[in-house]
C-alpha cells in the first residue's frame, strides 16, 4: 500500500536564540564559501562534525544540541568573532563595486547565467568537474564586482556519482541522495507561502518543476527541481542525476533548463535583457524567449532579431563529438507543439541546430543553434577560439576565418576560492588589503617580487604538510572501507614525505587527458622518484565518466602501479575527486602536471588554482597554458613546443620521455638546490615569477570583466535599442531583411581593377576600384569594400584587414563604381578581394548566411 499520499509533512529548523540568528544568515549566503574568517567560525562550533559534514553549516546547526549552541551566547570569544563575520557581510553585501564605478548602464541591464551545472562548493554536490567549476567561479566573481546577474541551472537529487575504489583498483560509483532541507537553499514562494512552480508541456502531459533559491554572495541562483509527487515517476528523474540517462533523458533536461528557466525568471518577476549560454546544453532558452516577445504581437523574425541581440554563447568542447545533438524524431517528439506555436515549419525548426538546413538527415545540434540565436560567441582560450573557428565555419561560409563571430574569452578561476589562507595572508602583508579588491592589478602583484624567500617557502611548505597529512587520512579510510589488511591501513600512515618535490595529476580521467602518460616506463619512474637525494613523489585524483571503461581502466593501472613496492610510499591515489581534494592538491603541490593531446583541452583551470599558491605549471602547450606560459620568466615548464601529431603512439612516446626529462634534468635539480638556509632560492624565483605573471590574467575577475565589457553591455545596449519604441527598430530589420534578401541575387561584381601592382614599395596606396551592378537596391543598402592582406604559402590571405570602397561613380542603368585605396605597410606578397555586404542605415553592416558577395 502506497501511504506517500497520506503522508503528513513539515520542515524541522534549527533553534537559534536571537543573539545566534547571525549564523543561519551567514550560512545560507555562500559568501562564507570564500570568507576564511566565516569558515573558521563554522569550524570553531565543532571541528569534527565541520568534516563530516562535508564542510556544510547548516546541517551543522541542525544536528548540534541546543545546549551546545545556547553556551555560544555566553562565549564572548565566539560571540565576538560571529559579530565580526556577520558585519563583514553587511558590509559587503553592501559595498560600491567595480560595476557601480566603471559601468554606465540602464536600471533594466541584468543578465541571466544558464548553466548544467554548478560548481559552488563541496556541501552542495551539483557539479561534475571543470564546467561547473567555472560557473561557481563566474558567479562568485560576478558577486565580487557586482555586475547584476543570476544563475539559472538544475538541483540534482544525487548529483553527480560518488567515486569509491574497490581493492583492484576498479572505481566503482554511489549516488547519495542530496537533502534539500539541509542545504543552505530555500524554496521561493508566493505571497500565500506556495512554492512557486513551474510548468511546462511535454507530450500528453505537464511537467511541473520547484525552483530553489542558493545566495552566492550577491547573486541569486535559481535551480529547477521536477522532483514533485504531482509529475510521473520518469519526470521526477530529470532532475535525479547529472549527465546520466540516455537521449530522451538528456533533452528533457535540457529542456527544463532553457525553456523552464526562462519561464521560471519571468514568474519570479526577473526578465533578463541579456542570458548567457554556458555550453549548448541551455540553448532552448532563446527559444523561450522568442515566444514571450512573440505574445506582444510581433513576428519571429522580429523576435528574433531581438532575441540574438541579447543572448551570448560560451562553447567548452573542442571536438564535435563532445556536443549534444538529437535525432529529429526526438526534436519532434518534445518540441512539435512549441516550434508551431512559433509558427515555425518542422524542417525551418530542424535547420536552427543544422550545419546543412538542406539535409533531413543531419541531426539536432544544440552549439548550432546557440550559435544561430546568439550575438556574441566565444571559446575558452585563444587556442580553443581558433580551433572553434575551424569546428564551425560551416555556418559561415563567405567569412574569411579570422572573421567570424567566434571569439575567445580565457577563463579563469576564483582567487579568492582557491588560494589557501596561509597564501592570502602572506600577499596582504606585503601586497596590501587592496590586492583582494582588484586581483587584476599588475602592479599591485609586481610586490610579490618584495616577499623575503623563507617566507615564501614556509608558507608553501605548510600547505604541503596538510596536503600530505590530507592525502595519509583519505588512503586510510579508503583501505579501511574496503576491507584492506591491517597491515596495509598501517602503510597509510607512512606513504609520502611532507619535505619533498610532490607533483598533482587530478582531473576527469579522459583518455586524451593521458593520465598514464608518465607510467609508460616504470623503471625509468621510479628511478626519478626513489632518486637518493632528489626524491618525487605524485598524488593522483580524478573521475571517469560511469561509462568510460577505457578511463576506468587508467585509474586502475595507477592504483595497481601504487601497490608496488618501489612506488608504495611515493604514487597516491586520492578517490572521491572533489572541490575539498581540489583545494588541498592545488595548494599543496609543487608541480603541477597537464597532459593532453593537443588540442583538445579547451581551457582547463586547475594549473590556474596551483599558481595562485605558488606551485608550479608542466603542461603541454595546450587550453590556457599557451597564453600563460612563458620561457623568458621561467614560470613553468612547456612539455613540447605546441606539435600536433597524427600518430597517437608515436606523440605519447616522444611526450612521455620529454616529461621524464623535465623531471630529471630540470625541475628535480633546480628544486633540491638549496643553500646552507635550505631554501631553493632558483626555485623560489620561478614561483614568484608564476605568481607575477599568471595571477593578474588568469583569475574569473579579469575573465567577468571582459564578459561584461565586451559582451554584456554591448548585448543589452543592443537588446534595448531593438525594444525601444515598441520595438520600431526590430521591425524595421526584419522588413528591411526580407526586402534586401529577396533583392540580394541581382548584385554582382562586374569588375575589379588595381592597375600597376604587380610590386610596389611598402608604405605606397595601391587604388582599387570595383564595377557593380546593384540594379535597383538603394545605394545606402550596401557596402562595398575591399579585404586585403598578407598571403600564406597557399594563397589565403592571413588576417586581412577591411577596407571600405566609398567613392562612388554612377555609370547608369543600376551599375556603380567604387573606389578606395590600399595602404601596403608590411613588405611580402599580398592580395585583396573585394566584397559586397548588407547595410543597415542605423545598425551598419549585417551578415547573414548566403547574403555577402565576394568579387
Amino acid at each position: 500500500m502506497d501511504l506517500s499520499k497520506k503522508l503528513h509533512r513539515f520542515t524541522v529548523v534549527p533553534s537559534l536564540s536571537p543573539e545566534l540568528a547571525g549564523l543561519q544568515k551567514i550560512a545560507c549566503n555562500l559568501w562564507w564559501t570564500w570568507e576564511p574568517e566565516a569558515m573558521e567560525l563554522f569550524r570553531r562550533l565543532d571541528p569534527d562534525l565541520w568534516e563530516s559534514t562535508h564542510h556544510n553549516p547548516v546541517e551543522m546547526l541542525g544536528i548540534l544540541q541546543q545546549a551546545s549552541l545556547d553556551s555560544l551566547v555566553t562565549d564572548e570569544g565566539f560571540m565576538s568573532h560571529l559579530a565580526m563575520v556577520e558585519e563583514r557581510l553587511n558590509e559587503y553585501m553592501a559595498g560600491k563595486t567595480w560595476f557601480d564605478r566603471k559601468a554606465k548602464h540602464s536600471r533594466d541591464f541584468r543578465v541571466a547565467y544558464f548553466s548544467m551545472e554548478f560548481g559552488l562548493h563541496e556541501s552542495i554536490p551539483i557539479y561534475s568537474g571543470g564546467l561547473g567549476i567555472l560557473s561557481g567561479d563566474h558567479l562568485k566573481s560576478a558577486s565580487d564586482l557586482g555586475v547584476p546577474l543570476v544563475g539559472v541551472g538544475l538541483l540534482y537529487r544525487q548529483g553527480y556519482f560518488r567515486q569509491y575504489l574497490n581493492i583492484e583498483g576498479w572505481q566503482q560509483e554511489f549516488y547519495p541522495e542530496n537533502d534539500f532541507y539541509n542545504l543552505p537553499l530555500r524554496l521561493e514562494r508566493d505571497e500565500s507561502g506556495t512554492p512557486v512552480t513551474v510548468e511546462l508541456e511535454f507530450p500528453g502531459r505537464k511537467v511541473k518543476s520547484r525552483i530553489w533559491h542558493v545566495q552566492v554572495g550577491r547573486i541569486p541562483l535559481y535551480l529547477l527541481d521536477t522532483n514533485l509527487e504531482e509529475n510521473l515517476p520518469e519526470d521526477r528523474e530529470i532532475t535525479a542525476q547529472l549527465y546520466s540517462g540516455d537521449q530522451d533523458m538528456r533533452i528533457r533536461q535540457e529542456i527544463v533548463l532553457g525553456i523552464g528557466g526562462v519561464r521560471a525568471l519571468h514568474l519570479l518577476g526577473i526578465d533578463p535583457t541579456v542570458c548567457h549560454m554556458n555550453e549548448g546544453h541551455a540553448a532552448f532558452l532563446a527559444l523561450e524567449r522568442l515566444r514571450l516577445l512573440m505574445e506582444k504581437k510581433i513576428s519571429y523574425a522580429e523576435a528574433r532579431e531581438i532575441v540574438k541581440a541579447g543572448s551570448v554563447f560560451t562553447t567548452h568542447t573542442p571536438v564535435e563529438a563532445g556536443i549534444d545533438h538529437f535525432y529529429p524524431d526526438l526534436v519532434e517528439k518534445y518540441l512539435s507543439r512549441y516550434y508551431r506555436n512559433l509558427g515555425l515549419s518542422r524542417d525551418d525548426f530542424l535547420a536552427l541546430g543544422r550545419h546543412n538546413p538542406r539535409n533531413p538527415h543531419e541531426t539536432f545540434c544544440m552549439a548550432v543553434l546557440a550559435l544561430k540565436l546568439a550575438g556574441h560567441a566565444n571559446g575558452v582560450s585563444q587556442l580553443h577560439g581558433e580551433v572553434s573557428r575551424k569546428m564551425w565555419r560551416g555556418l559561415w561560409p563567405e567569412l574569411p576565418e579570422e572573421h567570424l563571430p567566434l571569439t575567445s574569452i580565457t577563463n579563469g578561476v576564483h582567487t579568492k576560492t582557491w588560494m589557501s589562507q596561509e597564501m592570502t595572508g602572506l600577499l596582504v602583508r606585503y601586497l596590501g588589503p587592496r590586492w583582494l579588491d582588484d586581483t587584476t592589478d599588475r602592479n599591485l602583484w609586481r610586490r610579490v617580487g618584495r616577499i623575503p624567500d623563507s617566507e615564501i617557502w614556509r608558507t608553501h611548505e605548510r600547505c604541503r604538510e596538510r596536503l600530505v597529512e590530507f592525502a595519509r587520512k583519505r588512503l586510510h579510510d579508503q583501505l579501511f572501507k574496503v576491507g584492506a589488511t591491517a597491515k596495509e591501513i598501517a602503510t597509510a600512515e607512512e606513504v609520502l614525505d611532507p619535505e619533498i618535490l610532490t607533483i598533482g595529476f587530478a582531473r576527469r580521467f579522459a583518455t586524451y587527458k593521458r593520465g598514464t602518460l608518465l607510467l609508460r616506463d616504470p623503471d625509468r619512474l621510479a628511478r626519478i622518484l626513489n632518486h637518493p637525494d632528489r626524491p618525487v613523489q605524485i598524488i593522483f585524483a580524478g573521475k571517469a565518466h560511469p561509462q568510460d571503461h577505457e578511463g576506468k581502466e587508467l585509474i586502475r593501472q595507477i592504483v595497481q602501479i601504487s601497490k608496488e613496492e618501489r612506488f608504495r610510499h611515493r604514487i597516491v591515489f586520492i578517490e572521491d575527486y572533489d572541490m575539498a581534494v581540489g583545494r588541498h592538491l592545488a595548494q599543496g603541490v609543487d608541480v603541477w602536471l597537464n597532459t593532453p593531446r593537443r588540442p583538445l583541452e579547451a581551457s582547463g583551470t586547475s594549473g590556474m588554482k596551483v599558481a595562485f599558491n605558488g606551485g608550479l605549471n608542466m603542461s603541454v602547450l595546450d587550453g590556457w597554458w599557451c597564453e600563460g606560459y612563458d620561457v623568458k620568466k621561467s614560470n613553468g615548464w612547456a612539455i613540447g613546443r605546441g606539435e600536433e601529431y597524427g600518430d597517437i603512439e608515436y606523440q605519447n612516446e616522444v611526450e612521455g620521455r620529454a616529461t621524464y626529462d623535465l623531471l630529471e634534468k630540470e625541475i628535480a635539480p633546480l628544486f633540491y638546490d638549496r643553500g646552507t638556509d635550505n631554501i631553493p632560492r632558483g626555485w623560489l624565483a620561478c614561483m614568484k615569477a608564476s605568481i607575477q605573471s599568471l595571477c593578474p590574467v588568469f583569475s574569473t575577475d579579469r575573465m567577468v570583466h571582459e564578459y561584461t565589457e565586451r559582451f554584456y553591455i554591448p548585448a543589452h545596449e543592443e537588446f534595448e535599442r531593438l525594444l525601444a519604441d515598441d520595438m520600431a527598430l526590430a521591425v524595421d530589420l526584419a522588413r528591411w531583411k526580407v526586402d534586401i534578401h529577396r533583392r540580394w541575387p541581382q548584385i554582382r561584381v562586374d569588375a575589379v581593377e588595381a592597375d600597376g601592382i604587380e610590386e610596389v614599395g611598402v608604405g605606397s596606396k595601391v587604388p582599387v576600384s570595383a564595377r557593380i551592378f546593384i540594379d535597383d537596391i538603394q545605394l545606402k543598402d550596401i557596402a562595398v569594400e575591399v579585404y586585403s592582406g598578407v598571403l600564406d604559402s597557399r594563397g589565403n590571405i592571413v588576417g586581412g584587414e577591411l577596407v571600405p570602397l566609398d567613392q562612388v561613380e554612377h555609370l547608369g542603368d543600376g551599375n556603380y563604381r567604387f573606389s578606395g585605396e590600399i595602404e601596403c605597410r608590411f613588405c611580402g606578397r599580398h592580395g585583396f578581394l573585394v566584397r559586397v555586404i548588407p547595410r543597415h542605415g542605423e545598425l551598419g553592416t549585417v551578415y547573414d548566411p548566403g547574403y555577402l558577395l565576394w568579387g
